[in-house]
């Protein structure tokens, strides 16, 4: 049985536990990478488009941008967009936004997470600080007042100064830490596919609020767009279960025809929706960062958004934090507390859309419309909705390629 030591390590390579460790091993710090699954390997640009895509804003760009891994991205397969369109069927709300609105390049980018990983992996692959434990786990946690223990799957132990849970939102470091979790269900599924559609998309994401739930079309760069469809349970089984033209029919009409037939349908999955806040985000020795920390509501695309934003926040507080400990809790509770307050403050904030929108009551189906109709004419306050769904106004973070 082996043994090795290091300043962090983080359970799960994911997106965000791998643009956190190369961040922190471009910061100095000796990393270890434990991960279960290996990243896929992406093909060809013009292969077929992975169903698990997100919608990468500008904060989360620059991240890449400074890991120098944002070119390797695109080398394989990126899609930006250049306008939004929001609207309400239960009603004539609308708003639209537009990047030369902002003065901005496009309004952010859609990118398969496969293909997120993939160029991420690909730097930590010549990153001397990290060492990657994969496929391997974390079957063992032992936290004492100078140090953490770890035991994983493969018999190897390693002692660290913290742990970072980075596993998903069915996080194991969460458990075995002890860490509560305050979660419910939305009662509704993501159904996600991908969709050729008779009119172009003309790199425009729309959002149509239903009275199931929000359905999304989000434009690809070959023309086609990946769809992700948030239906209350028995919507979203039904869905399901169409056969091929049925749910072309289906897609067609609950977008108001907006993009014409939809002519293609591939595969298609669901995934039950709910949100989550951890109790708390550290404990001495450990933190907890992404969907093992918290999880919202996809309608506006910002779960993986703020779970790149509690890496940068990280990186911050341990690189610049002046102790040298990494582990120190008085040092990881800054990190706590500049990103807990913010992710629950979007989490309602995505509830609340979701019952707004969700809701047959004239009073709020009034509302929302005339709020809708309102924003969309008020410049100011839409110009603030966009910079802040785009992280405009967020500062670079402190690591640079090298």
């Amino acid at each position: 049985m082996s043994a090795t030591s290091c300043d962090v390590l983080i359970a799960g390579g994911g997106m965000v536990g791998a643009a956190l460790a190369l961040s922190l091993a471009r910061g100095g710090l000796a990393v270890a990478l434990v991960e279960l699954h290996p990243p896929a390997v992406f093909a060809a640009p013009d292969g077929e488009h992975d169903l698990r895509v997100s919608a990468i804003n500008r904060a989360s760009q620059r991240l890449f941008q400074a890991l120098g891994v944002w070119e390797g991205m695109r080398a394989m397969r990126v899609s930006p967009y250049q306008a939004m369109e929001v609207w309400d069927a239960g009603g004539n709300g609308h708003i639209r936004f537009e990047a030369r609105e902002l003065g901005e390049p496009d309004l952010g980018h859609i990118i398969e997470n496969r293909v997120v990983q993939r160029a991420l992996w690909d730097a930590l692959e010549a990153e001397p600080g990290v060492t990657r434990f994969c496929p391997d786990a974390v079957t063992h946690l032992d936290i004492s007042a100078r140090e953490a223990r770890v035991t994983l799957e493969s018999g190897v132990r390693i002692t660290a100064s913290l742990v970072v849970g980075a596993d998903g939102a069915r996080s194991r470091i969460r458990e075995m830490a002890r860490i509560g979790l305050d979660s419910r269900r939305y009662d509704q599924q993501a159904l996600v596919a991908t969709v050729r559609t008779a009119l172009p998309h003309r790199e425009t994401a729309r959002q149509r609020f239903l009275p199931t739930g929000p359905l999304a079309f989000l434009p690809l760069a070959d023309g086609r767009c990946s769809v992700v469809w948030s239906a209350d349970d028995e919507r979203a089984e039904q869905l399901r279960d169409l056969d091929d033209a049925a749910f072309r029919e289906a897609l067609a009409e609950g977008l108001d025809h907006r993009l014409g037939a939809v002519l293609e349908s591939g595969q298609r999955a669901a995934f039950p929706l709910r949100g989550s806040q951890a109790r708390h985000y550290v404990r001495p020795r450990l933190a907890l960062v992404g969907d093992a920390a918290h999880t919202i509501h996809p309608l506006a695309g910002q779960g993986v958004n703020l779970g790149f934003q509690d890496a940068r926040t990280l990186v911050e507080v341990l690189l610049h934090g002046g102790t040298g400990d990494p582990g120190e809790l008085r040092l990881l509770r800054r990190y706590e507390r500049a990103r807990r307050g913010d992710n629950v403050v979007m989490m309602r904030a995505m509830e609340l859309f979701r019952y707004g929108f969700g809701s047959a009551l004239p009073p709020l189906a009034l509302g929302r419309n005339l709020g809708l109709t309102l924003a969309d004419r008020a410049g100011p306050i839409k110009k603030t909705l966009a910079r802040r769904a785009l992280g405009l106004d967020s500062p670079r973070p402190p690591c640079r390629p090298g």
